[in-house]
C-alpha cells in the first residue's frame, strides 16, 4: 500500500470516529489530522472541508469491491423491497453510523457544493439502482407500466428518512408496512 493510500484511509477513519465522538460542530481538520497522524495540509490538499472528508469516509465505508450494487431481484418485488428497507432501517439505527450520518446531513444543508457532490456521487447512483429494480418489476407485470418510478422511490424510502430525521421509532415492522402500503397504492390503478 502506498503511503498516500495509508494516509487517506487513516484520515477517513479518523473523521468517521471523531464525528461520532465529538459531533460535527466540534469536528476540526486539526483534530482529524492529529488522530490520523498527518499534517492538516495533507487533508486540505485532498479535501476542501471537513464535510467533504466525512462524505468520503461514508463512501469508503460502502465500498465493497466484490459486492454487486444492484438491489435483489428474486422475482418477488415485495419480499425484495422488504429486505432492502429492513437493511436500511438497520443501518439508520446502528449507533456507529447515526451521529456521522446526521453530521453529514447537517453539513449538506449548509454547504451547497457538498450537497451537489452527494447528489452526484451517492444519491443519483442509488436512485438509479432503485429505479432499475422497480423497472424490472414493471417489465415482469408486478407494477403498472405507467407508474412513475421516481415517485415510487420517494414513496418507499422517504418515510424511513423522515422517521430517522425526527428520531422517531424506526423498526423492521415499519419498513414492511411502508412497502405494503406503497405497493398497494402503486398497483391500485
Amino acid at each position: 500500500m502506498r503511503r498516500s493510500d495509508a494516509s487517506r484511509r487513516a484520515i477517513l477513519l479518523a473523521a468517521f470516529e471523531l464525528v461520532g465522538e465529538v459531533g460535527y460542530a466540534k469536528l476540526t481538520i486539526e483534530g482529524i489530522a492529529a488522530r490520523a497522524g498527518v499534517g492538516k495540509q495533507t487533508i486540505y490538499r485532498w479535501w476542501p472541508s471537513k464535510g467533504a472528508v466525512l462524505f468520503d469516509a461514508f463512501l469508503a465505508l460502502s465500498e465493497d469491491p466484490q459486492g454487486d450494487p444492484a438491489l435483489p431481484d428474486t422475482g418477488d418485488l415485495e419480499a425484495d423491497l422488504k429486505l432492502v428497507l429492513r437493511a436500511t432501517v438497520a443501518e439508520l439505527s446502528d449507533p456507529r453510523y447515526d451521529a456521522p450520518m446526521r453530521a453529514l446531513t447537517a453539513a449538506m444543508l449548509n454547504d451547497p457544493a457538498l450537497a451537489a457532490e452527494y447528489e452526484q456521487r451517492l444519491d443519483a447512483p442509488m436512485r438509479a439502482l432503485k429505479r432499475a429494480r422497480l423497472r424490472s418489476a414493471q417489465e415482469a407485470g408486478q407494477l403498472p407500466s405507467e407508474a412513475d418510478l421516481d415517485l415510487a422511490v420517494d414513496l418507499l424510502w422517504s418515510p424511513l428518512m423522515r422517521r430517522w430525521l425526527e428520531r422517531a421509532e424506526l423498526t423492521p415492522a415499519f419498513a414492511d408496512a411502508v412497502v405494503e402500503t406503497a405497493l398497494a397504492g402503486l398497483r391500485a390503478r
